[in-house]
């Protein structure tokens, strides 16, 4: 399988908490967390347009400044989703500079928080043009475990227990579309962009005589040509289950907080659960309200997960974060 994510662990297990998710033929990115961002260059920051923020402790959400200051000046629109109380966390952040050169800029910059509660979610809007003061008008709108709906892809959320509402996220494609390269070959048709309009389409079941346009930015070696959809679905298209990534950090395990995350990482192909604590120190862990790599594992398992990533390890292992990463594998693969 081709697959659309490209997700990567940007500070390691040991490190704040940040998973970067680029999208496969766009220039576009996603965050699950917002901790430490330096190791991200600019031209990566300024694919991103959706942030998922857990909750703002420290570790998970000091990056928004790094990613603000690289996007401004930019036309874009920047959305953060977050928990309880996240509209005025974004407000301070940005009422704690000074915007009086921006009202000039020729590019429109917009950050749009949207803060998720148990039954609805609020969004409002801070425009660069206006220095980043609140708009008056806020859309609300009933939460139902759903974020954000796409044609190729959807955003599930739950919320976790953290002494604090702590949200935990699943990224999962509606379905996956392959492009044959024999198909390609034998139809003597070039790759390019227009097979994300060809991919577009079928999200979207338009007709099978939807005409598809067939083109290159080298015009005079592959000329301008329309097929029908159905006939390229037939000869270029192979649809198969899309991918899923799961996203829990910071909880303590309990009947509850079990019975969601099971639910929420059920069949993923990748699950990024946080290994806190060894099993050894389970009293610890749930002291902190976290879970241990044992738990982590057990629960990888149970949910049918494909593949475990371990992350966001205590520094009280710094000396062998080995020991996390072997108990969490342990206990998902079934042996302990």
């Amino acid at each position: 399988m081709n697959p659309l994510f490209h997700p990567h662990l940007i500070n390691g297990p040991g490190g704040d908490p940040v998973v970067y998710i680029e999208f496969k033929f766009e220039r576009r990115a996603i965050l699950f967390d917002l901790g430490d961002l330096q190791s991200l260059t600019p031209r990566k920051l300024l694919k991103v347009s959706h942030v998922f923020v857990s909750h703002t402790h420290m570790d998970h959400f000091i990056g928004f400044d790094t990613l603000l200051r690289v996007s401004l000046g930019r036309e874009k629109k920047l959305f953060f989703y977050g928990p309880p109380g996240f509209i005025r966390q974004i407000e301070s952040k940005l009422n704690g500079y000074s915007w009086n050169l921006v009202e000039n800029y020729q590019n429109a910059l917009e950050i749009i928080a949207v803060e998720i509660r148990s039954d609805q979610m609020r969004e409002v809007s801070f425009p660069v043009q206006a220095s980043f003061r609140r708009r008056p008008e806020e859309t609300v709108r009933p939460f139902n475990g759903r974020l954000l709906e796409e044609e190729s892809f959807g955003i599930q959320a739950a919320f976790l227990d953290h002494k604090i509402p702590c949200l935990a996220f699943a990224l999962e494609e509606a379905r996956h579309l392959n492009i044959l390269r024999t198909g390609l070959e034998a139809l003597e048709l070039p790759k390019g962009l227009w097979l994300k309009a060809l991919k577009e389409a079928v999200w979207r079941e338009e007709g099978d005589d939807f005409p598809i346009r067939v083109w290159t930015r080298d015009p005079a070696r592959f000329p301008e040509r329309f097929f029908p959809l159905g006939f390229l679905k037939k000869h270029l298209v192979k649809i198969t289950p899309g991918q899923k990534i799961t996203f829990a950090v910071d909880t303590i395990l309990n009947d509850d907080t079990e019975r969601i995350l099971m639910d929420l990482a059920r069949a993923s192909d990748l699950f990024f659960c946080e290994a806190a604590f060894l099993d050894a120190d389970r009293e610890r862990a749930r002291e902190k309200y976290h879970l241990t790599a044992g738990q982590a594992g057990r629960l990888a398992r149970q949910a049918g997960v494909k593949r475990l990533v371990p992350i966001h390890f205590s520094p009280k292992y710094a000396a062998d974060p080995s020991l996390l990463e072997r108990e969490a594998q342990e206990a998902f693969a079934g042996r302990t």
